[in-house]
């Protein structure tokens, strides 16, 4: 874990004396003059990329923020971090490496600010593990930072048509292929449709959950998390975001100042009130552990009982993110939480003011005519939609989306599966049938490893129509675009010899998010039984990042980090 107080960047590269002349050569050689020494140096944390929509914008924002910095009396030092595109690798062994960039990400920020004794940072991202990862960099420092989001995507459309469209809708058009309800010119048109251009995916996806849930927080500027990537707005946010971190330095304003439990309530209060990600819960519990904030998986399921859901956004909703931006965003919505008594007014933020003073001009209900914010005292769901499940087959928990289903309980037999493929050849070849439950294991953390998500199968149950008639339980994680009768992040996992590991073909399972209940309807006999006889599957692994990850890595349920701290 870094020192709590940050490195000081004066006392290596600004003293006047022989002992510092190496350090400050080699800074006159990318331009800096005498003056410089005494300003404080501000990483750029630059997630740039052409491998993916989510990135391939944030140079332009870098820049900008480079600009910025150096206008308001600070010296900036630009550095790449890595992504993975989780749409593009979606349903590929690829999408292993996907949570583990989260802590790739993490280390590389840390390296470089603590190694170059940076003064502060701005982080810039775009795709799912971008912000995650750059928060728990930032909360393992504790020197002053900001994070910026590259911005949502706006939303596709099909000439001729009125429906927005994201990349989910392509995950189930090939779910409405197989069932033979569209065709392959159908399928095609969505595909060339769906994705516009630059930025994150639209919905109240992981991404736009995570950038969401940091306004909250105070660790983004108001309005910031659901602009559009390609709007002029966006590049003004930067720029602002870079004059706050500066006054953020001069006040000595740390992320630790910021991440306190209650601003997590904070976080968390929002994500209910707007449906975002499963994910988010895996997120949170790791930002958390990095600030040394208690934080555990019933904090969510607390606040789940005391929050409505009030914004009608997708994956389960009718509406895109951009459309809540132009509601009022998440401003509109942290204003009615607040006037509810949901939220903590008093938590600061980056800005060195209290949330309350961020939000006191906000005003108390969004524009006439819109659809997206409902009033709260009429909400589309009483209580929050992030559902925290035990029981025999979670007895660390499971994390169930129950927003959009008529029934949330099923009791069905088991269909297991060993990798996500296999059940996507099973869905695919029709062999899941109306009733079953399938059970998707050895893609936790540690089994698969990397706890990929798992969009691919649930989209095609979706998209064949049995979203409501089909259970599906993992180890694994799901999209922020996932919705259905499903339950991921399963622990223990099965790889560690959780009891997920000894389901069997056919085997009666529950899943009841109203009772918040997920079993296997054995007897604890039979279960010691089976334990008995069950052996470790060999690694998948053996060398390289993932092999690495796997020996690392702890259990969903403190959010799958690799750097926990000594019991």
């Amino acid at each position: 874990m870094a020192e709590d107080k940050p490195l000081n960047r004066r006392s290596r590269v600004a003293t006047q004396g022989t002992a510092r002349a190496p350090n400050r050569a080699m800074l006159r050689a990318m331009g800096y003059v005498d003056a410089d020494f005494d300003k404080p140096i501000v990483g750029i944390a630059n997630g740039y990329s052409t491998i993916t929509p989510c990135n391939m914008g944030l140079n332009k924002l870098a820049v900008r923020a480079e600009g910025a910095l150096e206008a308001g009396g600070a010296k900036s030092q630009m550095f790449g971090t890595v992504t993975v595109s989780d749409g593009i690798s979606m349903g590929t062994p690829g999408m292993k490496y996907s949570l583990v960039s989260r802590e790739v990400i993490a280390d590389a920020i840390e390296t470089a600010v603590q190694g170059e004794s940076m003064d502060g940072v701005i982080a810039i991202g775009g795709c799912d593990k971008n912000m995650p990862g750059a928060m728990i960099g930032i909360a393992r420092m504790n020197v002053p930072a900001i994070f910026v989001y590259g911005g949502t995507i706006k939303p596709g459309r099909v000439p001729g048509s009125d429906e927005d469209l994201t990349v989910v809708s392509v995950f189930e058009a090939v779910g409405q292929r197989v069932a033979g309800t569209i065709d392959d010119e159908q399928v095609r048109r969505v595909e060339c449709n769906a994705c516009p251009g630059a930025g994150s995916c639209g919905g109240m996806f992981t991404a736009n959950t995570m950038s969401s849930a940091f306004e909250a927080m105070g660790m983004s500027l108001p309005y910031s998390s659901t602009m559009a990537a390609e709007d002029a707005e966006k590049a003004e946010n930067t720029a602002a975001s870079a004059e706050a971190l500066i006054n953020a330095i001069a006040q000595d304003i740390k992320p630790r100042d910021l991440l306190t439990f209650e601003a997590f309530e904070n976080a968390i209060a929002l994500i209910m009130a707007v449906g975002g990600s499963t994910n988010a819960v895996l997120h949170l519990l790791a930002i958390a552990q990095a600030a040394d904030v208690n934080l555990t998986i019933d904090d969510f399921e607390r606040i789940r009982g005391k929050v409505p859901v009030f914004c009608d956004l997708k994956p389960s909703g009718r509406h895109v993110v951009t459309e809540l931006h132009a509601a009022g965003g998440i401003p509109q919505v942290l204003k009615m939480l607040l006037n509810a008594g949901l939220l903590h007014g008093d938590c600061g933020t980056i800005t060195g003011q209290t949330l309350a003073e961020v939000l006191a001009d906000v005003p108390d209900a969004p524009p006439a005519g819109q659809t997206v914010i409902h009033p709260i005292d009429q909400p589309l769901y009483e209580t929050g939609h992030l559902a925290i499940l035990k029981g025999n087959l979670a007895e660390e928990g499971g994390v169930a989306k129950i927003t959009g289903l008529k029934n949330p309980a099923i009791t069905g037999p088991a269909r297991v599966f060993d990798s996500e493929e296999e059940a996507m050849q099973a869905i695919v070849d029709e062999k899941v049938v109306a009733g079953d439950v399938v059970v998707i294991r050895y893609e936790g953390p540690k089994g698969g490893p990397g706890m990929r998500e798992m969009l691919s199968p649930t989209s095609a149950i979706v998209g064949r129509g049995l979203g409501e008639k089909v259970g599906l339980i993992t180890d694994g994680r799901f999209s922020g675009g996932t919705y259905g009768m499903v339950v991921g992040h399963v622990a223990p996992e099965a790889a560690v010899g959780g009891n997920i590991a000894l389901v069997q073909e056919g085997d009666s399972i529950t899943i009841d998010a109203r009772e918040r209940k997920l079993h296997l309807e054995i007897s604890d006999d039979e279960l010691v039984e089976r334990r008995k006889a069950w052996q470790p599957k060999p690694p998948n692994a053996t060398r390289g990042v993932l092999a690495k990850y796997a020996r690392l890595v702890g259990t969903a349920s403190k959010g799958a980090v690799t750097d926990q701290p000594d019991d």
